[in-house]
């Protein structure tokens, strides 16, 4: 049977599947088992509460899904006293995704995050694009990155991953600045940009107009991007982004992902990341390939 552990940073995974902050919440533990996957990233956490923002919020379009939940979250001392336990019952990595409105925000929520056991990794956030003066006002400008995760790397022996944002010019700058200034690994994509409106009002569906649009329409914008960055940087990729099988997985760690993470699917199919695991393992002893081969091995 093929042998799917990879290393992400200090982290030792059991396979490379997990799934996109924002997507997958404690009750899919009341449908199966999570222990299974090769992480578990949790919703966006900030140092304080967050109402969100308001509806309409959720839009389903043609081929995939619009949102602007705007990181609605309870805020960083309800989750390690409510959430954190929950997720310490698992027994695979626990990420904690976090964003912040400043670089000493991001310093506070690590700095109190990391008082806390059970916790392997934090995913930064700076690639929100539904949230003013917040996530991806850090995440479009290469020299902020460096700066924030520098800050971070200082804070925290723990794996660093960086979640990239697609609406920028020159994704790959980004990416090395991250790897420069200590992300053990990197996230993308998070969502593009989107619109939908109402003939019959004329109103955008979405309250705030434009907001971030997952699901299948995304992939090819989601490889290409991860192709790019693959060739420019030396640290493990996660990649993400209209995901739905094993086919659409195995195109991204051929491109040059070390792991994967599946997000719009998940309300479609709860479980498709187990079904992705389980076909990967297929193909790859079906093509007598180790996994650590198959990853970049685009031709």
């Amino acid at each position: 049977m093929a042998d799917l552990k990879i290393k992400i940073g200090k982290m030792l995974w059991k396979n490379p599947v997990t799934v996109a902050s924002g997507t997958f919440g404690l009750e899919f533990a009341e449908l199966l088992n999570i222990s299974q996957f090769g992480a578990i990233v949790t919703k966006t956490i900030t140092l304080l509460p967050k109402p969100g923002n308001e509806p309409p919020r959720i839009v389903e379009t043609e081929v995939g899904l619009l949102n602007s939940i705007g990181l609605q979250n309870p805020g960083l001392e309800d989750f390690i006293r409510n959430d954190l336990p929950e997720y310490q019952k698992f027994d695979t990595n626990i990420i904690v995704s976090i964003s912040g409105s400043s670089i000493s925000e991001f310093g506070e929520v690590i700095h109190e995050l990391d008082k806390q056991s059970e916790i392997d990794g934090y995913e930064i956030n700076v690639s929100c694009p539904n949230v003013e003066n917040e996530g991806i006002a850090f995440g479009t400008d290469k020299d902020v990155v460096f700066k924030l995760v520098s800050y971070l790397r200082k804070l925290t022996e723990r794996t660093i991953i960086v979640k990239l944002t697609p609406n920028v010019t020159f994704i790959e700058e980004i990416a090395i600045s991250a790897e420069r200034a200590g992300a053990d690994a990197l996230s993308l994509i998070n969502t593009v940009y989107g619109m939908a409106i109402d003939i019959e009002t004329r109103k955008p569906k979405i309250k705030n107009g434009i907001a971030g649009y997952s699901g299948i329409g995304i992939k090819p914008i989601a490889l290409q991007n991860v192709y790019k960055v693959a060739k420019v940087v030396k640290i493990p990729i996660i990649g993400m982004g209209g995901i739905r099988n094993t086919n659409d997985a195995l195109e991204f760690i051929i491109a040059g992902a070390s792991a994967i993470a599946v997000g719009t699917q998940n309300f479609v199919n709860p479980l498709v990341c187990l079904e992705i695991i389980q076909g990967l393992k297929k193909y790859l002893d079906e093509q007598k390939i180790q996994y650590q081969d198959l990853v970049g091995s685009i031709r």
